[in-house]
């Protein structure tokens, strides 16, 4: 089995690579968290509370509320 890396023994890129991963995932969950604060109940497919228990599931759960969690209204 390969042994884990210490962050000073990655690369130069695979560090960025992780940095700007960090950053877009905190950036939708802070979209996904903050849209759910704003947004009524009633504007919401489900339970908010669950939706906001899925925003922490890496890149899954905050686009999976912002696609599939919203009633978006025309």
């Amino acid at each position: 089995m390969a042994q884990k890396k210490r962050w000073n023994e990655l690369s130069v890129v695979s560090r960025w690579r992780i940095v700007v991963l960090g950053i877009i995932q905190l950036a939708l969950q802070f979209v996904a968290l903050r849209d759910l604060v704003k947004r009524p109940a009633s504007d919401v497919r489900g339970a908010k509370g669950a939706w906001a228990a899925a925003s922490f599931i890496n890149f899954l759960g905050p686009v999976a509320y912002l696609v599939f969690g919203r009633h978006i209204k025309k």
